[in-house]
């Protein structure tokens, strides 16, 4: 029952798409996940980070803001920021997808409680923002007398409209209830009634409402929504000192990643979603600007964004500081965001390069491997006093994790027409519509630890489709899609094997993908095997901190040293010509993983996966290491 129902909102939410022109990601309810790196982090994100960070909400008060505003209790608005009720929308929406893995009556009465308290707070015309509800005359000190007076600054409000618009999709499409669903129409309605040419005229501060604004048309249909977002995003410009919130030139205008970068990524989604929906060139003209400006000259080896703690922003041109880089979880999460949206314009495989890179570093150090303790910036070194934290005044990131970690398993596949593509290698068992066949996957690996990777297909009914496999940059030695970073030249070249029921396959490849196109039956397996060596990576000269200096990489990961079990200081290790590596087993926390031994003239140091460091009390860490060739 369950599933016809998300086949019927599947349905509604692709109808205003060309099936034959549009490549469609397949949702994360037709993927489940069994492999041996992310499901036992969405499993830890389901029983320890969601109810912790529910936890802190109702210890700090931000609950009580909800019940405060629907006249069940008395008092103040607490909290640091205007913005302390996204945390509230984002874990309801992590929640939401965590209960269609994992079934959980307990986890869902929760919800049920949250939201009504939600419905309760939300003004008569659909307004929902805790601060000037409980206490018109005692706002805070970035919110205007009058709602969204102070929007382009610092109020937030449309920030918070956005989240409580990701989060009532992601509970409607979960439960099937439109209890939240209707509150976030209620307060959408609220916004086309508001913005819009000779209404009020202003754009979000900070960026999100666009790219809720779009899904929320993708399941209603209505249209209202999509043109808001659209207008949302065309008043931009104009004003050259508002380059935090990208607002200094026109968005079509814009090709250089400047300001806050989350915001940006946030941005870029939108941008993206909007073009997808009205196939407006001038965007995608734009994107594309914007998007080689990241990934040639401001992408960390990590795959993290945002360069400096000032204004937590892009730097200049190759500015990529390692000690000082701020690189937040929340801005990863968007580039994760960012890079699905233009393989979904593009069918590119550089974009997955990307945002592959960037989920298995950057993204996945965000959160420890207990699950109960954040980063909120990611340096790429340290001198030995960073330490993750159990909670933060400004929380965006924890509850970040929490919606975005249950959601992986809708990154995997995507279809076009009798193309189905397989972008991410995780093993699970899936189900999906090509080119009106039903076909069920099984995929199976060891990855990131192994590079052998079997996918069994059990089409409906025997018919020809094409399955397009992504050929990771990094195993066709190329470690991103521009010259930022290299390979060592004397790593050589992977070599990739590919077989179909045991045969070797013959294939073509289109902008990254190796392509196989036949008559599938039941039970075909093909065979990928992606030779995983480790590498030794350089940066452009132009990148100043990185010079002289190497890093180490094994398929998707990006290893550091933690100076912790060293022969000695990770300080006086220099890579020369005579420094061999080799591959040994390792554990932090129960979780296994490959760790890559570095045998240099004052002993063996011990390199592991950069995802896993800090877990193990504050020590020193460095990604790149000097070498003396």
């Amino acid at each position: 029952m369950k599933y016809t129902f998300i086949a019927f909102l599947l349905f509604l939410c692709t109808k205003v798409v060309s099936q034959e022109t549009q490549i469609k990601p397949v949702p994360f309810t037709s993927v489940r996940l069994n492999d041996c790196f992310f499901s036992p982090r969405i499993n830890q994100n389901h029983e320890i980070t969601i109810p912790i960070a529910l936890q802190h909400c109702y210890n700090t008060g931000r609950v009580d803001n909800f019940l405060k505003a629907a006249g069940f209790k008395t008092g103040d608005f607490i909290g640091e920021f205007p913005f302390d009720d996204t945390d509230i929308y984002k874990i309801i929406e992590g929640a939401s997808y965590s209960i269609q893995t994992f079934p959980d009556k307990e986890m869902e009465s929760h919800l049920d409680a949250l939201i009504f308290y939600i419905t309760e707070a939300q003004e008569k015309d659909g307004y929902l923002f805790t601060n000037r509800t409980i206490n018109p005359d005692k706002l805070h000190k970035w919110v205007g007398k009058q709602r969204w007076e102070k929007e382009m600054d610092a109020s937030h409000e449309l920030y918070n409209s956005g989240h409580l618009i990701e989060a009532a999709v992601a509970h409607y499409l979960a439960t099937g209830k439109r209890t939240l669903l209707d509150v976030a129409i209620k307060n959408a309605n609220l916004l086309v009634k508001s913005f819009g040419k000779d209404k009020l005229i202003c754009y979000p501060g900070h960026q999100i409402i666009e790219m809720a604004l779009v899904r929320l048309y993708s399941v209603t249909g209505n249209d209202e929504y999509l043109q808001l977002a659209k207008f949302f995003l065309d008043i931009r410009g104009n004003d050259a000192n508002r380059t935090y919130s990208q607002s200094h030139k026109p968005i079509v205008e814009q090709d250089e990643a400047v300001g806050h970068a989350v915001r940006a990524a946030y941005m870029y989604s939108g941008m993206a979603d909007v073009a997808a929906n009205t196939h407006d060139q001038g965007y995608l003209t734009a994107l594309d600007a914007l998007w080689n400006d990241v990934v040639y000259k401001k992408l960390y080896i990590t795959g993290g964004i945002g360069a400096t703690r000032y204004e937590e922003a892009f730097g200049k041109a190759y500015e990529l500081p390692n000690l000082t880089a701020y690189s937040e979880t929340c801005a990863s999460i968007g580039n994760v965001y960012w890079n699905q949206r233009m393989f979904l314009a593009h069918g590119k495989s550089c974009y997955y390069d990307v945002l592959e890179r960037t989920l298995y570093n950057a993204l996945m150090a965000g959160v420890s491997l207990d699950g109960s303790s954040f980063f909120y910036s990611n340096p790429l070194e340290s001198d030995g006093n960073v330490e993750r934290s159990k909670w933060f005044g400004c929380a965006c990131c924890p509850s970040n994790i929490c919606r975005f970690l249950p959601s992986i398993p809708g990154y995997i596949y995507a279809t076009k027409a009798n193309r189905l593509y397989v972008n991410l290698y995780i093993a699970n068992d899936a189900e999906m519509a090509v080119d009106n066949c039903i076909v069920k996957i099984k995929q199976t690996t060891n990855y990131p630890w192994a590079g052998v990777i079997g996918i069994t297909v059990n089409p409906e009914t025997q018919g020809e489709f094409e399955i397009a496999l992504r050929l990771p940059g990094w195993a066709i030695g190329k470690t991103v899609p521009s010259d930022l970073y290299h390979y060592y030249k004397d790593d050589g070249k992977e070599i990739i094997k590919l077989q179909v029921n045991g045969k070797p396959q013959t294939f073509r490849i289109e902008n990254g993908y190796a392509l196989i196109k036949r008559n599938w039956k039941e039970g075909d397996y093909v065979e990928l095997n992606l030779p995983m060596t480790i590498r030794k990576i350089s940066s452009n000269k132009n990148v100043s901190d990185n010079a002289g200096k190497i890093a180490f990489e094994r398929g998707p990961l990006v290893y550091c040293l933690e100076e912790t079990e060293q022969p000695d200081s990770i300080s006086k290790l220099v890579i020369t010509k005579k420094t061999d590596t080799a591959l040994d087993d390792g554990m932090i926390d129960a979780m296994k993983f490959k760790t890559i031994n570095i045998n240099a003239a004052n002993g063996v140091y011990t390199a592991i996966p950069y995802c896993y460091w800090a877990n193990r009390g504050k020590h020193k860490m460095k990604i790149w290491v000097p070498l003396n060739w």
